[in-house]
């Protein structure tokens, strides 16, 4: 069976903001196992064990695990708003903490909630996302004529050129979507009237580049 593609954190992050002169801190991870997940919030109380509070949440895709806590705030108004975050966005594999140190002025139930969706969404904002999916790793020999022209066809298959060798032809490694295969040969395969054969090498479930949220 066919995986579908999804999406998950690109890359660790934090962000922070004042709200009333409370302290909000975010953290993001993306992680594989619940086990990863609660070690990260275990690290968080501890580092920031003077803050009056450190909320969480996380998602584990392979085991449909999602847990979150308001740790001490008002119930409703912090872990669950910072989850929506995520499974508005369709991210899994990610678990975020915001810690606040509370700074005296009280932001209600609205309030809470509207810091603590801004938390999570500061950090994934920072992160950035990936679309997890099967990626094929093939390699492309061309003549030095059509070496400009084939990185465009590369380009425009959404291809990434992982690296390049220079002998008497290019031998060019290009990542792309396993999808996006068959579409880049039939254009090298017309830009060199058949010369052009792409090597697939392999194939793996893994994130795609960087999207901004």
């Amino acid at each position: 069976m066919i995986e579908q593609p999804y999406r998950v954190p690109f890359e660790d992050a934090e962000s922070e903001f004042v709200e009333k002169r409370s302290r909000f801190i975010s953290h993001l991870w993306l992680v594989e196992t619940e086990e990863e997940a609660q070690e990260h919030i275990r690290a968080m109380k501890k580092h920031y064990h003077d803050a009056r509070h450190n909320c969480w949440c996380y998602i584990i895709r392979d085991t449909g695990i999602v847990r979150y806590s308001d740790d001490g705030e008002p119930q409703g108004t912090a872990g669950q708003p910072m989850l929506n975050v995520f499974e508005r966005e369709g991210v899994y594999n990610v678990c975020c903490v915001v810690t606040r140190y509370f700074g005296g002025i009280l932001l209600g139930a609205g309030g809470l909630t509207r810091a603590y969706t801004r938390g999570a969404k500061d950090a994934l904002i920072a992160s950035g996302v990936a679309t997890m999916g099967l990626w094929a790793k093939v390699k492309v020999p061309c003549p030095y004529a059509l070496y400009e022209r084939v990185k465009l066809d590369i380009e425009a298959a959404k291809g990434i050129i992982d690296d390049t060798e220079y002998g008497a032809d290019v031998s060019i490694c290009v990542s792309l979507p396993a999808a996006n295969r068959e579409g880049l040969q039939e254009r090298l395969t017309e830009l060199s009237a058949g010369g052009i054969t792409v090597e697939l090498l392999s194939e793996e479930y893994r994130p795609g580049p960087r999207e901004e949220v």
